[in-house]
């Protein structure tokens, strides 16, 4: 971690995204440094809390980042996905698997105790996103604060999700309903190299896809290796890496799997096969004959525009006391 401090390029990096995030915020009612006076530990409280979490169980980092995702595209990026109860955003199919809900909670009453009433879920989950990338060797990014708390949360609304089967059609025209293009899909979904999936969300890759066999587009010498991992009519629930070899270290390698046919979701392995979504693949990867775009400083600044989706400041929210519960 300390190398990521002392990089040139962590510091050019650093500079033109908190000059980014300025110009992205100033019409939001976000910005950096949101709690300063007001709660001048709120950052460093979340990122310790994460790191102690990440320490026991590396396994919270994607959880994290996938659930700051899940909470952005649905009600705005308002901690709606923590809220407990019957029919809930949580009890939705695509929330059942996410893990670190109980790091936000210990984040939050953490910040509670130094500053009550002040930082809200909403925040607290965006801050542990970008340090859950940090943690996995990834860009560290500025983050803008001052959201406030939603308070409905339905599962219903859910459907908006993308999901693993979804067409790149259909995933472009979800991210461009909240102003984010085609690179910032990419990227987002590039977010898939830490963590894992379950057998059941794509085992039917492998079996009878076509023609009595796997899915064409899984490279053939790779088709063992699943099937061995995920047996026909074995236990689906069972998990593996998203990123094959490189599951816990956010980097490139998951382009690289795609490209070599070695995706595991569909709709991930769906980025190489679109010649729409390909070319963003591999200028990430950095390809002979493309105009190479940096990952991690490319993802930061999609994530800066995720996460003021839909956001609330002022009275449209509230600042929740316990975040799985609306005051």
């Amino acid at each position: 971690m300390k190398g990521a401090y002392t990089n040139p390029c962590f510091f050019l990096a650093m500079t033109v995204m908190l000059a980014m995030a300025a110009a992205l915020v100033q019409a939001q009612g976000t910005r950096v440094g949101f709690y300063a006076r007001t709660c001048p530990r709120a950052e460093s409280i979340v990122r310790s809390t994460v790191q102690s979490r990440f320490r026991s169980n590396p396994n919270i980092a994607p959880g994290l980042l996938r659930m700051h995702f899940h909470d952005c595209f649905v009600q705005g990026c308002d901690a709606s996905i923590l809220i407990d109860g019957p029919n809930t955003e949580k009890t939705a199919p695509p929330n059942r698997l996410l893990r670190g809900y109980e790091v936000i909670d210990d984040a939050k009453t953490q910040l509670e105790a130094a500053c009550p009433g002040v930082v809200s879920c909403a925040d607290i989950l965006a801050l542990a996103a970008r340090d859950s990338v940090f943690l996995t060797r990834g860009i560290n990014w500025a983050v803008p604060t001052g959201r406030r708390d939603g308070r409905v949360s339905l599962a219903s609304d859910t459907t908006i999700l993308p999901g693993f089967r979804e067409s790149i059609d259909s995933q472009k025209q979800k991210f461009a309903a909240f102003g984010l293009n085609t690179q910032d899909l990419v990227a987002l979904v590039g977010g898939h190299t830490i963590g894992t999936s379950a057998c059941q969300l794509f085992s039917y890759r492998l079996y009878n896809f076509t023609n009595g066999g796997p899915d064409p587009t899984i490279n053939p010498a790779f088709v063992p290796q699943l099937q061995a991992l995920c047996p026909q009519n074995g236990d689906g629930s069972r998990r593996i890496d998203l990123d094959t070899g490189s599951g816990n270290r956010f980097d490139t390698s998951f382009f690289a799997n795609l490209r070599n046919g070695r995706g595991i979701l569909e709709s991930d392995q769906k980025l190489w096969t679109d010649p729409s979504t390909r070319t963003f693949v591999q200028r990430f990867l950095g390809e002979r004959g493309s105009r190479p775009l940096n990952f991690n400083v490319e993802f930061a600044r999609s994530m800066v525009k995720m996460s003021n989706i839909g956001v609330k400041t002022g009275t449209n929210g509230e600042i929740r006391r316990i975040c799985s519960a609306i005051n």
